[in-house]
């Protein structure tokens, strides 16, 4: 008999599968565009200062590499999650099986990892097309991605749990998605930014997801270390999950 969130993780698969071809285009064609409009438009002008010490092709790749999961990780952790609250109350659903609470969580967040990981993939094949891979370390900017990927999700399993109306969804992204995407050193060292937004660009995992793709993706040291990066995304995934149970029992105990 299949564990129990192994069978929450199938279920979300099945209707996966229907839908994959448009994802895994998606998944090639927007690091092409991106690498072309920014790394190689923008990057023609920026290189020209030399500034960065790299090709800003090589600098900004990763760094989008990165981003990349969070923005998939957050789209597959807001709306799917309200809907199995409040439209189709899948989860509701599961609570007459064996299923547990935990069980629920896990599963979904699995599946999320996974279009995570096919969305890193892809993004890593047409980084090494376009010639960004530098390092024989560059194979661990994908768990790097599936660690970013869960920092996000779970945090965000939690909010979607909370929130009553879909609209807080828009709030989410435009106050939290969208500005670490912007100042979160994807485009641009977060040296130069004032000190209070820097501390912003610190607080959030995509810096520290960031920061640990570019090393590995150009063989050189991340800011502080690899191990303190990684262990800050770890204490996000932690502490995310533990939360998204806690708020996953409280409202299908309502």
């Amino acid at each position: 008999m299949a564990h129990p969130a192994y069978a929450v993780f199938e279920h979300q698969l099945v209707s996966y599968r229907r839908v994959w071809r448009g994802s895994v285009l998606s998944s090639f064609l927007l690091p092409v565009l991106f690498l072309l409009a920014m790394g190689l438009s923008v990057g023609g002008y920026v290189d020209r200062t030399g500034g960065l010490g790299v090709r800003y092709l090589d600098f900004i790749a990763p760094g989008l590499l990165a981003s990349t999961a969070l923005q998939v990780a957050a789209s597959e952790s807001t709306w799917p999650v309200y809907s199995g609250f409040h439209w189709h109350r899948m989860y509701h659903s599961m609570r007459a099986t064996p299923v547990r609470v935990a069980d629920m969580v896990r599963g979904h967040i699995a599946y999320v990892l996974l279009r995570v990981a096919l969305s890193a993939l892809g993004f890593l094949i047409v980084m090494a097309l376009f010639g960004t891979l530098h390092s024989w370390w560059a194979p661990l900017a994908l768990p790097v991605s599936l660690l970013v990927g869960l920092a996000t999700a779970a945090p965000i399993f939690a909010f979607s749990a909370l929130v009553k109306t879909e609209g807080m969804f828009a709030v989410l992204f435009r106050f939290a998605v969208v500005p670490m995407t912007l100042f979160a050193g994807v485009f641009f060292p977060v040296d130069s930014l004032p000190l209070a937004a820097r501390a912003l660009a610190y607080v959030s995992p995509l810096w520290h997801g960031v920061e640990l793709t570019r090393a590995a993706t150009l063989g050189t040291a991340s800011a502080w270390g690899a191990w303190a990066h990684v262990g800050y995304l770890v204490a996000w995934c932690v502490a995310g999950y533990l939360l998204a149970t806690y708020r996953f029992g409280r409202r299908l105990a309502e």
